[in-house]
């Protein structure tokens, strides 16, 4: 009796974990769990989405959305299944990554009766994305190109001409000392520096952007790091986000930077009196793409595959560039229109992007550049095995980022600390002698 007493126990607590489950499954395909870029879309379209969701399934969803600002923390949680995001946005070389790991599943077109806005995307960026493919896995079937963009340098016009924001000698260039912003990104920072060593090389076509920034062996390596190491002079700070504000306050002459970035620090710039400008350096550079993947632990598949559709509509891609000042990956017709400006006195050859009738266009040459400028920059693949090799060079590089200045004012101040505390206790020892001595006259008085 007491052994059919604990089976039953048994039994009614493994129906009451099953209803449970069931409760707690149910509840969470209710959920859409977003891990984004910070200040990375329209906050009011991220709302919107509920109602336009339950106009298209006649489902309801809550949303919970989260934020990073360094692709490999956000790789980090999916590598180690802790959280079950249902949507990620990393850039084009995670998702090389993750690709190769096995950590992504397959997007789920099928729409009803909604429209597939996927087809948007332009041409141009969905055969780029398509050289990240792993056998067997077409990087597009797993992935959708969100923003895009161009590292390049923003640079006060006040004290630096276009002509010098050209070419990437103007960071290592002694004249602008202290006047320097990097981006804390060390695959922007490795391309920069091998770019800017190949310069001869690049001029006489013996090597292409392409092959220089992703050659990862031990020789490019070494130097890379020679070269930032003599860059490091000049840099006033590695910024991750600070760079484009310290600019629009002209506390800073000139910042390794992305296009997004620099679009947003013009514009606000311009409303304080501080003319920017934004330059791809002659030499070439990388250009990067952000897209939307579904992770292997994701547990909305629906969800998470009806959002990055909602993404793709001209309509909530304009309102996204509006807010964030980065490029959409969509190129519709709607968007060309829409980003046409007549006042503009430059013509951009934007056919590679949008088709053949862009061929020349007045279109903000920051947002989207020139094809000429597109043909000397090239995408930074996944390092693989050799990013530790490649993360030890960096953090030896930038080591705790003291230059000799800030050591002696470090020194200086600790000196004057310990100076303070010495006169703190010389003080108190006086002040005890004195109440000594007066407590010896009152003695002697009584």
């Amino acid at each position: 009796m007491y052994r059919l007493f604990h089976i039953l126990c048994l039994l009614a607590a493994c129906l009451l974990l099953a209803v449970s489950c069931k409760r707690t499954d149910a509840e969470r395909a209710r959920i859409l769990k977003i891990y984004n870029w910070g200040d990375y879309i329209d906050e009011e379209v991220l709302m919107e989405f509920r109602d336009w969701y339950k106009e298209q399934t006649g489902e309801s969803i809550r949303i919970i959305y989260q934020v990073f600002d360094i692709n490999e923390v956000m790789l980090t949680k999916i590598e180690r299944g802790h959280e079950d995001y249902d949507l990620v946005c990393p850039s084009e070389y995670i998702i090389e990554r993750m690709l190769k790991n096995d950590l992504l599943l397959p997007i789920d077109r099928n729409f009803g009766n909604t429209p597939d806005y996927t087809k948007n995307i332009a041409p141009y960026i969905r055969e780029e994305l398509d050289k990240l493919s792993q056998p067997g896995m077409s990087t597009n079937d797993y992935a959708v190109a969100y923003m895009w963009g161009t590292a390049g340098i923003l640079y006060n016009e006040e004290f630096v001409t276009a002509e010098e924001a050209s070419t990437w000698d103007c960071l290592w260039n002694p004249y602008y000392k202290g006047r320097i912003l990097m981006k804390d990104s060390y695959r922007d920072a490795y391309g920069t520096a091998i770019i800017y060593a190949h310069t001869k090389e690049l001029e006489e076509g013996t090597v292409t952007v392409e092959q220089l920034i992703n050659d990862n062996s031990p020789e490019a390596i070494a130097l890379a790091e020679k070269y930032l190491k003599e860059l490091k002079p000049n840099i006033a700070g590695w910024e991750a986000d600070f760079g484009k504000e310290m600019m629009t306050k002209g506390k800073a002459w000139l910042n390794l930077t992305w296009s997004g970035d620099a679009v947003w620090a013009i514009e606000e710039a311009e409303a304080v009196g501080v003319e920017l400008g934004y330059e791809v350096p002659v030499e070439g550079s990388n250009i990067w793409y952000d897209g939307w993947v579904i992770p292997k632990y994701a547990r909305n598949v629906k969800a998470a595959s009806y959002f990055i559709n909602y993404m793709c509509r001209p309509d909530i891609a304009l309102r996204n560039m509006d807010t964030i000042g980065y490029v959409s990956a969509v190129a519709s017709p709607e968007i060309l229109e829409a980003k046409i400006d007549p006042e503009l006195d430059t013509w951009s050859d934007l056919s590679y992007f949008f088709g053949p009738e862009a061929d020349s266009v007045q279109v903000d040459p920051v947002q989207y550049p020139d094809y000429s400028v597109v043909k000397r920059c090239a995408m930074i693949r996944d390092f693989g095995d050799r990013t530790e090799l490649v993360l030890e060079m960096w953090s030896r590089v930038k080591g705790d980022n003291l230059n000799i200045s800030i050591l002696i004012l470090i020194f200086a101040v600790f000196g004057l600390l310990f100076f303070w505390i010495v006169y703190q206790r010389v003080q108190k020892y006086k002040q005890k002698q004195k109440h000594r001595r007066r407590r010896k006259k009152l003695k002697r008085g009584l």
